[in-house]
């Protein structure tokens, strides 16, 4: 009998997560963040030292435009060298089967762009049963709801298109309800998370109109989900099934005024974060993964000892949080102007490969660590699965 207690599904309750974007930006250039930050070449190294620092646990991904380049045949040789390092190391990984990257000449607007991806993605799950012990855990689409915003409607990287973000959206869902059939077709083991903005949204000063725009659009939020688990627009596929962990990207730009500026934390009209997930959990009575975290520069010690702080209390009040992800867990190249974005535990790599620690992230790592130790020793139920429910 396979396990599904928190231990086996994700590792560590901390997890690293590797930008792996590999989308074309707006003006015709692919990006490929694992090869730009050497982690494709690093991963054996990285997973070793991540685990160092008792994180056994990632998030990484599948470059599938380098996996599929021809219809219908798969080059493995970019995920395998990752795939069995990460088994070497110890590490569990939840894999992106598609991080805003797709083949070229794939068009992403047809039934085929479905069609391939369920395909693409049985094929992963038979690869990853036959080289991993782990029960195996992937996000199929990262962030549909962002995809859809930057690429969809004000066209800032693939397909680059304006005014069709709901059509992108409801694209990019249906293409994650086939690749969770597809992946439980060859492993019924497997587990799914979402990777979606969690966001606050204020209305400010303003006429009742403003105040309607501002709550829709913070309700928008959640429009994936609700399709993705068949409670809108059941016609697309989705069921309560297809919604397993429900996985939370948020930082500290994550709440700002309708039509205007960040709402800086310590603000009178800032959301604290353990109040976000509560309403989350109230809404749809899963479990939730922090799937993304982190700051930039001298703020990244700091933002992460709030966003533990708010864990804490979002699980005193009988949330289920299973995990807490720093993405991106190393330095890397900005999409827009590959300046050197510091936001990592690890920094990006000399001459030599190597990678030094960031020191007051490690030290709260290391404080947080023992601090969640309580919860993890306390939390003795599985995470229930979709089917037990």
């Amino acid at each position: 009998m396979v396990s599904s207690d928190i231990a086996s599904t994700f590792g560590s309750f901390f997890l690293g997560g590797f930008e792996c974007s590999s989308h074309w930006r707006n003006d015709g250039r692919r990006l490929d963040l694992l090869a730009s930050t050497q982690h494709d070449l690093l991963a054996a190294k990285d997973y070793e030292l991540l685990a160092r620092h008792r994180i056994r646990a990632v998030r990484d991904g599948l470059r599938w435009h380098l996996i599929e380049a021809t219809p219908g045949h798969y080059d493995w040789s970019s995920f395998l060298p990752m795939l069995r390092a990460a088994e070497a190391a110890g590490t569990h990984v939840i894999w992106d089967l598609c991080h805003y990257g797709y083949p070229d000449g794939l068009d992403i607007w047809s039934p085929a762009f479905i069609d391939r991806f369920a395909r693409f993605a049985a094929a992963t799950a038979r690869v990853v049963k036959e080289e991993s012990e782990y029960v195996p855990v992937y996000c199929p689409v990262n962030e549909m709801s962002f995809w859809a915003w930057a690429g969809g409607e004000v066209g800032r990287f693939n397909p680059c298109c304006h005014g069709r973000g709901a059509e992108l959206k409801r694209q990019l869902v249906r293409a994650t309800i086939a690749a969770i059939h597809a992946v439980r077709s060859v492993d019924p083991r497997a587990r799914f998370i979402t990777a979606e903005p969690l966001i606050n949204v204020e209305a400010g000063l303003g006429d009742e109109e403003h105040v309607r725009s501002a709550y829709a659009y913070q309700q928008i939020q959640f429009e994936a989900l609700d399709i993705l688990r068949g409670a809108k627009e059941p016609e697309l596929g989705g069921a309560p099934e297809c919604l397993d962990i429900i996985g939370l990207n948020y930082y500290p730009d994550n709440q700002w005024y309708h039509g205007g500026s960040t709402i800086p934390m310590g603000h009178h009209a800032y959301r604290p974060l353990h109040t976000l997930l509560e309403e989350v959990h109230l809404r749809y009575r899963r479990p939730l993964l922090i799937a993304e975290t982190g700051a930039e520069g001298c703020g990244r010690s700091s933002w992460f000892h709030y966003v533990c702080s708010e864990v804490h209390a979002a699980l005193d009040a009988g949330v289920p949080i299973k995990g807490i992800c720093l993405y991106p867990i190393a330095d890397y190249p900005g999409w827009d102007n590959e300046r050197t974005c510091s936001v990592g535990l690890l920094t990006a790599p000399d001459a030599q490969g190597r990678r030094a620690v960031f020191p007051r992230l490690a030290r709260e790592l290391q404080q947080q660590q023992a601090l969640f130790a309580v919860f993890e020793a306390s939390d003795t139920g599985p995470v229930p699965s979709v089917a037990a429910e």
